[in-house]
């Protein structure tokens, strides 16, 4: 009696243990990250801006996440509404909208917006990320409106954001940049390990001017090899309710010398790069336009 009854016992138990391993199993399936949205949107009157610092700890991962609780820090947690990320080395571009999603939910915070792009360098050795974000303050900061200048501008006013693509002396464009607009967001970025030599575009966001819109639409970037990657930045605009005709600033990042088709005649800005989130496209676009007011909208 007692050999059956020992069986009986053991098999029960081997049952329960299963029983609980898929259990367990169960409870430990992590739900894939959410993509971050096509377009975002922030009221104009309360938009601020700010650059993560450069670091050189860890890899991309850890950058990327140390660069995000810089910026929620300095923003005092204000909602982020777009990121635009500059990636330099061998890290995997597609893994910075991801690691932005994960850090999001966690946080239970809406996502961003999120334009990503490789580049060839910073000014700091070893730093593989640099983050530009626009958050949504608690307070109007803005009310006079503001102006974004694309690149090749003459910089006036009082700049929020400066953002200067430089081929070499990052750090003294850094410096110089610093000394002439201390309350400024600055980001100094090599855009291609081999481009020409001794040349240095800028391009800002300044406090007040004609952008006056309640609401300004951002959008991540489109990747593609010809029109129809305009044709679905303008898609994604309307469905957001912005008008893709009233673009302010729209950024062409460019593995190819010069597109063979018509961009965006809006205050568009042709920025070679090293690499955008995909291995066929040729090119990736974003843009920030005007939300329609009134009927229609």
């Amino acid at each position: 009696m007692r050999k059956p009854l020992a069986a009986a016992l053991l098999f029960a138990m081997i049952a329960f243990a299963a029983k609980k391993k898929n259990a367990d199993d169960i409870t430990q399936t992590l739900e894939l990250p959410k993509d971050p949205p096509a377009v975002a949107v922030g009221e104009t009157s309360r938009l601020v801006f700010h650059v993560s610092p450069l670091s050189a700890k860890g890899l991309l991962s850890q950058q990327t996440r140390d660069a995000l609780k810089a910026i929620l820090k300095a923003n005092g947690g204000a909602p982020v509404i777009h990121l635009r990320a500059f990636v330099a080395g061998s890290g995997d571009v597609r893994r910075v909208p991801q690691i932005v999603s994960e850090i999001f939910t966690e946080r239970k915070a809406a996502l961003p917006s999120v334009s990503v792009v490789q580049v060839g360098g910073f000014a700091m050795a070893g730093a593989q990320v640099e983050l530009e974000a626009v958050s949504v303050a608690k307070k109007e900061v803005n009310l006079d409106g503001l102006a974004f200048l694309p690149l090749g501008t003459a910089i006036t006013g009082a700049p929020f954001a400066v953002t200067c693509y430089a081929s070499d002396d990052l750090s003294e464009v850094t410096a110089d940049m610093t000394a002439q607009y201390p309350a400024a967001a600055i980001a100094v970025v090599q855009p291609q390990r081999d481009g020409s030599h001794g040349t240095t575009s800028c391009e800002a966001i300044v406090r007040g001017g004609p952008v006056k819109a309640s609401q300004l639409a951002f959008t991540g970037t489109r990747v593609g090899f010809g029109a129809a990657a305009l044709d679905r930045l303008n898609r994604d605009l309307r469905e957001a309710g912005a008008d893709p005709s009233a673009l302010i600033a729209s950024h062409f990042y460019s593995l190819t010398p010069s597109p063979k088709f018509a961009l965006p005649a809006n205050a568009a800005s042709v920025i070679p790069v090293d690499g955008i989130a995909s291995i066929d496209a040729t090119f990736a676009i974003d843009a920030v336009a005007t939300l329609r007011s009134g009927p229609g909208r």
